[in-house]
């Protein structure tokens, strides 16, 4: 097997595109964009197509802010989640054209005092690791260190906090989706540069591809401008949640997912790539042997049924920052990026030059997948009609096949009783959470954590069990209370979500409590 990849042609090192299989009809994909926000009522969003080197759809729809009137245009800036990493990836290959690192590199070489919580694992995990999920770590892992957010945890806490987290599963042994890795990968790159990672992933990539509205780090929000905000569904409406203040801080996730980006910004950084060296032709942003190590299948991923039914794909992989596939005989590069109230999503088909880019301010799970999935039907040469009403009937006939449907977790609840209470009532301290208070307040029990501040709820009884139910609408992942031992006073807490299907960055079952002391 070469560098190369695995099932995966060295497109990165050819460059070479080839042409789709049916003529571009603008006012068709449109169309498109039209009954995804019909049928989903999105508050805003802004789609944007590349074939050929050439912009042939550059379409907003929506508000900044539902109710407010200032419209999403392509300099829009929102979140781009998980986007972000293939940035902090580029960072990083940049830095090893350049000569100072190499992706083989021991971690520790650059961050002497990193370290997981096996001995062997920190000897050997080196800098392409933080990057492929392959960390023996469980999905999400420490990622109560980042949200929900605004908490008290600095980059610096949250790169410590990793040697207290237990593996799941054998270092390099499977994939398990990770964010506290790529913030450490930030900081290896801050080392190796010299510089804040905000600093650099402004001179490495927004500045030299001329992705001028993008934003890292700390910024005013009033003096940068056109800012999207996040929205939910409540009541049938979109409202805005987790509003952004006036100044939007420097938050541990920047190199996970924590850039803002217009829809402008990402057609030049799709271009960028599908332009295979273009860029500075007589010193490229990027050489042709780092493109192809970004796009190589470094760790093998699950192939869902969805992606055989509907792409025909024959494997599933992730590279540095991109996930890989194959749709209906062509390769496809792509990252989808998710925070409350925020959706993004990006598709290359390097074969076809064809770049996709999706942007959206509201909850748009359903949305972001039958848009998107439609819009890359149109370049794969699939037959039939591939539209968004096609896919969000296909979206509602595989859910009904599993049987699953929104349920309301919050069954009904009793107050605990003064033995239950005994038994959980307490200061507790976790090694890489911090501390917690479940302590009485008012008539009842308070679940209260000193450094998420978000993380405030009641104690309930369900059954024989006890539930935390959170206060801040933000936190829509209930958790239960698991005290050892079961009668008398508890010596450990644990937590688990009581949806085990929710969101795994609500990572609770990563937690282990033990008693620091009584109530204050």
């Amino acid at each position: 097997m070469t560098r190369c990849g695995w099932l995966l042609i060295c497109l990165a090192v050819t460059g070479q595109t080839y042409a789709h299989d049916r003529a571009v009809d603008p006012a068709r994909l449109e169309a498109m964009v039209d009954a995804a926000v019909a049928r989903y009522d999105l508050p805003g969003i802004a789609v944007g197509v590349i074939v050929d080197g050439e912009v042939v759809l550059r379409q907003t729809r929506g508000e900044l802010q539902a109710g407010q009137g200032a419209r999403v245009d392509a300099a829009t800036l929102f979140k781009i989640a998980s986007n972000s990493k293939a940035m902090t990836a580029a960072v990083l290959a940049r830095q090893v054209d350049a000569g100072l690192l190499r992706w083989d590199d021991p971690v520790i070489r650059h961050l002497p005092g990193f370290r997981m919580a096996e001995g062997w694992v920190t000897r050997d995990i080196q800098v392409r690791d933080l990057l492929i999920h392959n960390s023996g770590l469980g999905p999400g892992a420490g990622d109560l260190m980042l949200w929900p957010s605004p908490n008290r945890f600095t980059r610096a806490e949250v790169v410590h906090g990793l040697r207290y987290l237990r593996p799941r599963w054998s270092f390099r042994s499977r994939y398990a989706y990770d964010n506290t890795l790529y913030i450490v990968a930030g900081e290896v790159a801050a080392a190796v540069g010299g510089m804040p990672f905000d600093a650099l992933v402004r001179r490495e990539v927004f500045e030299p591809l001329g992705m001028t509205r993008c934003q890292a780090g700390r910024w005013s929000r009033d003096g940068v401008g056109n800012v999207a905000q996040p929205h939910a569904r409540i009541d049938g409406r979109n409202v805005v949640v987790r509003a952004d203040a006036a100044t939007i801080p420097d938050e541990p996730m920047m190199a996970a997912g924590g850039l803002r980006c217009s829809l402008d910004d990402m057609l030049r950084w799709a271009q960028a790539w599908l332009e295979a060296g273009a860029v500075q032709a007589e010193r490229p942003w990027l050489s042709q042997a780092q493109r192809a190590a970004a796009w190589t299948a470094h760790t093998p991923m699950p192939l869902g049924a969805r992606m055989r039914a509907w792409d025909r794909s024959h494997f599933s992989a992730y590279g540095y920052g991109w996930r890989l596939t194959d749709v209906d005989g062509t390769s496809k590069v792509s990252h989808t990026g998710t925070l409350k109230g925020m959706y993004s999503a990006l598709t290359l088909l390097p074969e076809r030059g064809v770049g996709i880019v999706v942007l959206i301010n509201g909850d748009a799970d359903d949305a972001r997948t039958v848009l998107m999935q439609a819009l890359v039907k149109q370049f794969t040469g699939a037959s039939g009609p591939h539209d968004v009403a096609y896919y969000a009937a296909l979206l509602s006939t595989e859910r009904a096949d599993r049987g699953t449907s929104a349920v309301d977790m919050r069954t009904p609840a009793r107050a605990p009783t003064a033995a239950e209470t005994t038994n959980v009532a307490g200061r507790w301290r976790d090694a890489w959470f911090g501390r917690i208070d479940v302590c009485p307040r008012g008539s009842g029990l308070t679940f209260a954590s000193e450094r998420s501040p978000k993380l405030q709820g009641d104690v309930v009884a369900v059954d024989d069990r006890l539930q935390v139910r959170w206060r801040d609408v933000d936190v829509d992942v209930d958790a239960w209370l698991i005290a050892t031992p079961a009668r008398g006073r508890a010596t450990a807490l644990h937590m688990a979500r009581v949806d085990p299907d929710a969101d795994f960055s609500y990572d609770f079952e990563d937690l282990a409590f033990a008693r620091e002391g009584d109530c204050p």
